[in-house]
């Protein structure tokens, strides 16, 4: 192998272990987003957003070829802020407390 080459296979190891990184954030934070979506305040056109993120996520159509996972991951957490955007104010549960999504 030429010097040019490993570096190839380096950046795009380290592309996929960037990617693989921010997938794991995300799905921790499609857990703490769990609690959101029972609330009622949270409009539908929220909870519609989210749950379309995570059809596409699962999808195998994509704007992006799949080992390529920037689309699905923009996709996602767009749908994420905005969950949390809305249910900024809500009180969710009997503890009183506000579920937040970490960033």
């Amino acid at each position: 192998m030429d010097g040019t080459s490993v570096f190839w296979w380096v950046a795009g190891g380290s592309l996929v272990a960037a990617t693989l990184a921010v997938a794991v954030v995300l799905v921790v934070k499609l857990v703490r987003a769990r609690r959101l979506l029972g609330a009622s305040g949270i409009p539908m056109s929220k909870k519609v957003l989210f749950w379309a993120s995570i059809v596409y996520l699962v999808s195998p159509v994509d704007l992006l070829p799949d080992p390529i996972l920037l689309d699905d991951i923009a996709f996602l957490l767009v749908a994420l802020r905005s969950l949390s955007k809305a249910g900024a104010g809500l009180r969710v549960g009997g503890s009183g407390e506000v579920p937040q999504l970490k960033r």
